[in-house]
């Protein structure tokens, strides 16, 4: 367990995309610091799995899980105020939804693939942005964290859908920052959306299948989450509307 002292000591942190293993990393992570994490997933099985995951590595943590359709921003609205009404306060939203689709080259590039892509990776972020924001701003810690790929600022041919969403993502996260910088006038933001750049992600499951892999310029999951802990470890001013890298910028 944490200290109980730290900076997401008492914190109230909801967790998109829990059920992945990124998602699984922080779940752990967060609870470890002392934060009570409300995680969500499109498939309860692996959500419950996630939570139990978690709740058993840190028995003193409140975990819990609840199954939301992302995209339906009424649903996005009822979670957050859910979460604010029966805990009082919201201090994050880690944004884990994921997803990839790619081609051979430009040439073959799917639009299909686009119309995916749009709804996982910014339809989800604009419904969470929205419903969360006020109740982030609220609070006296407040954060967004947005995970996003270097891919969104060097497109490659056979990854155009791919980058354009995240890079879309990443343009709406930097206008809610606005927001949070407009919000705390002349004293700065009090809260702050960031965005955590990796190449791409690895983890334990994955090193299992290809013991010869190099993995290289990858992020562990484990990284990733202590670097997500870490958002709330510097001021607002510090973090709001900034591209944290956690790999080599392209």
């Amino acid at each position: 367990m944490g200290n109980g002292n730290g900076a997401l000591s008492g914190a109230v942190i909801a967790v998109a995309g829990a059920g992945g293993p990124a998602g699984r990393a922080a779940l752990l992570r967060l609870a470890e610091a002392g934060a009570t994490v409300i995680g969500s997933d499109n498939d309860p099985e692996r959500l419950a799995e996630a939570v139990d995951a978690a709740s058993y590595a840190h028995g003193g943590a409140t975990v819990t899980g609840d199954t939301v359709d992302l995209l339906d921003l009424n649903a996005s609205h009822a979670w957050a105020a859910r979460i604010e009404k029966e805990f009082g306060h919201v201090d994050g939203l880690v944004h884990l939804v994921g997803g990839w689709r790619g081609s051979e080259t430009f040439t073959r590039t799917r639009l299909d693939d686009w119309d995916l892509l749009e709804m996982l990776l910014v339809r989800t972020v604009q419904h969470t942005s929205l419903a969360f924001h006020e109740a982030l701003q609220r609070s006296d810690r407040g954060r967004y964290v947005l995970i996003s790929a270097a891919g969104a600022s060097k497109p490659t041919a056979g990854n155009a859908a791919y980058a354009a969403a995240k890079a879309a993502a990443e343009a709406w996260t930097l206008a809610m920052a606005d927001f949070f910088k407009k919000a705390g006038g002349a004293q700065g933001p009090t809260s702050a959306a960031a965005i955590l750049v990796v190449k791409a992600l690895v983890h334990e499951a994955m090193r299992a299948e290809r013991p010869n892999a190099k993995f290289a310029g990858f992020t562990d999951v484990k990284d990733l989450a202590e670097a997500i802990a870490g958002v709330w470890e510097k001021p607002a001013a510090e973090v709001n509307g900034h591209r944290l890298w956690l790999t080599e910028k392209p």
